[in-house]
């Protein structure tokens, strides 16, 4: 036992237990300076106002999450699009509800536009979500620091992001002189066809910005937060075969040939055998009809078959999807592809078509530039450096149809996990993180052109 007693060493640890503590708060608070010494007066008064309105913000994506939006609840697309039109207006931009044509079937978008003079930004969101108004996921929970509920993460959080960087911006005065469009579309998730006129609005903004940033969902893992500066393509095949319909007792004769399904199959293991292997190529077969006769609906993605086992397949339909990162990429796997389909079992023919969809965000040296301008101040936050996530582990965004016009980030977003499932959830302490690297990245690059 201590020579000071059983109460000395109580009183011991109690002084050495506030001795720590005091040390903890010395720490926390030189680290705290170190950081502050980063940023100038006015970033740092952009930093303390966020943190002082995170609840304001919270209370905004709990806002617009209790808005069921669904890309067919067209409704509440438009419902949510008031309610992010009343922040926009509210900052003094000029807002627009974009409708679609009627034979799209889609809600529309809404857009915000302020003039001003240098660099010029674009903003990009999406109203809708996943989840439909057939679905039980439709409303906002909150557990601690944790949020759940429909587009929580994808990407209702990434929507509010973009408006509270802005009112940072407009509290120190920098928003004024700031030209920038925010585009929120109304059918991310389910785009209208054709991609033509439903992007064509978006497009032109991309043309008319020098940086793009798309706000869906952040990426941390293995102790760091990572940069998007690409993306992958996301387009549809689909792959048609025929055969000579016969007793099955004759297959494989020169008389009545291979069928349908197994030249299907030949033709789907020489695509995994031929096409498969280049870095970020990708391609899926989602569904097989196949037999006597099939009927498949491409707007529906569903269909039905019939045939038997002494009958050899007349048909075979195959939907499929690929993702590249170039359009050089995209045509020549669709040229093996389509070396592939040419090449037939006897008595048998195939097809194949392509049907454009997202294009890739190709990694480019502009890019690069805003990453490392991103990646400086994530480290002044106390992140550390933000590397280049790997395009595999992303899919395809509204970003990537402007990102051949200008430099451009993706994922500026808040981070969650479960999306697309109704165990989507948010970690709200990342908001005003996300918040704060899109209002001083914006500040930055917008201080450059006017130096």
């Amino acid at each position: 036992m201590s020579k000071y007693g059983f109460h000395g060493i109580l009183k011991t640890t109690t002084f050495n237990r506030r001795l720590l503590k005091t040390l903890q708060v010395v720490v926390a608070l030189l680290a705290s300076a170190a950081v502050s010494a980063e940023f100038t007066g006015p970033e740092q008064r952009m930093i303390d106002w966020i943190d002082v309105h995170a609840e304001d913000a919270n209370a905004l994506l709990a806002e617009t999450v209790n808005i069921g939006s669904g890309t067919m609840n067209h409704e509440g697309v438009r419902e949510v699009g008031r309610v992010m039109r009343r922040e926009l207006d509210a900052l003094g931009l000029d807002t627009e509800w974009i409708e679609l044509p009627p034979e799209m079937n889609r809600a529309g978008h809404l857009f915000g536009r302020k003039d001003g003079t240098g660099r010029k930004f674009l903003l990009i969101g999406h109203l809708d979500t996943v989840f439909e108004a057939h679905e039980a996921f439709q409303s906002y929970r909150r557990e601690g620091n944790v949020a759940h509920g429909p587009g929580v993460t994808d990407m209702k959080s990434g929507n509010v992001i973009m408006v509270y960087a802005l009112k940072a911006l407009d509290h120190i005065g920098a928003l004024g002189n700031l030209p920038v469009v925010l585009a929120y579309t109304g059918d991310e998730e389910e785009p209208g066809s054709p991609l033509a006129v439903t992007r064509r609005d978006l497009v032109e903004a991309g043309k008319w910005a020098d940086v793009a940033l798309g706000f869906e969902a952040g990426v941390t893992e293995e102790g760091a937060d990572w940069a998007t500066i690409a993306r992958r393509s996301s387009s549809d095949w689909i792959l048609t075969v025929t055969g000579k319909q016969a007793h099955s007792s004759g297959i494989f004769s020169e008389e009545r040939g291979a069928g349908a399904i197994f030249e299907a199959a030949r033709i789907l293991n020489a695509f995994y055998e031929e096409v498969r292997g280049e870095e970020y190529l990708t391609f899926n077969a989602g569904t097989i009809q196949g037999g006597t006769d099939v009927e498949y609906d491409t707007q529906q993605l569903r269909g039905s078959t019939f045939g038997k086992t002494n009958v050899i397949p007349r048909t075979v339909i195959v939907p499929g999807g690929i993702r590249t990162i170039s359009d050089e990429q995209l045509e020549r796997a669709r040229d093996k592809m389509r070396a592939v389909v040419q090449r037939n079992l006897p008595h048998t023919s195939a097809s194949i078509e392509f049907r454009d969809g997202y294009p890739s965000m190709a990694p480019t040296d502009g890019n690069r530039r805003l990453q490392s301008v991103l990646s400086e101040i994530n480290v002044a936050l106390g992140r550390g450096p933000m590397p280049e996530l790997d395009p595999i582990k992303r899919g395809a965004a509204d970003i990537s149809f402007v990102a051949p016009y200008t430099d451009a980030l993706a994922g500026l977003g808040a981070v969650g996990e479960g999306g697309h499932t109704p165990n989507e959830s948010l970690d709200l302490a990342t908001m005003p993180l996300a918040i704060k690297r899109a209002a001083l990245l914006i500040y930055r690059l917008h201080g450059e052109t006017a130096e």
